[in-house]
């Protein structure tokens, strides 16, 4: 008899425990949105710090025709070279968002402005895709971020 008492009560405190667990998702997926909309926003300052703001420190990087980047201080020197070409310009728009428990992701289109081999602004369009993970304090950091060109190979 004993052990159908603790079987049931163990049994009813994970019912109890289950039906607590609160469901975020809607708020997630909010945040993860309102994260690329303000990252998009602050690509606009051209300021290394805020731009790299929203990557987790273990984050990488995928650039096409470069190694990959790993970790917030591989990435805030990527984006510190990157920067300093004067016409460059980047913007971006979210498509598709989903999350399932500390992960989600983003997928968009972007148009990115870079000097070409004459110094001339070149303007290249493409998608990305960003995978985001939930942090210790709730935020949501860029945790895998990759995008990839429209253009033919060869450029224009």
């Amino acid at each position: 008899m004993l052990r159908f008492m603790l079987l049931t009560g163990c049994v009813g405190l994970m019912a109890f425990a289950t039906g607590c667990t609160q469901d975020t998702s809607a708020a997630d997926l909010q945040a993860i949105k309102n994260q690329e909309i303000a990252w998009s926003k602050d690509a606009a300052t051209k300021d290394v710090t805020k731009i790299t703001a929203y990557y987790a420190d273990d984050a990488t990087l995928l650039l096409p025709n470069s190694p990959i980047v790993h970790g917030i201080a591989g990435i805030k020197s990527a984006f510190t070279g990157i920067l300093q070409d004067k016409n460059f310009a980047l913007t971006f728009t979210g498509e598709k968002a989903e999350v399932a428990g500390n992960l989600g992701y983003t997928q968009g289109n972007y148009s990115m402005t870079m000097s070409d081999a004459k110094g001339n602004p070149a303007t290249d369009k493409g998608k990305y895709l960003t995978v985001w993970k939930k942090q210790a304090d709730g935020s949501w950091k860029a945790l895998e971020d990759m995008n990839n060109s429209d253009l033919p190979v060869g450029g224009n």
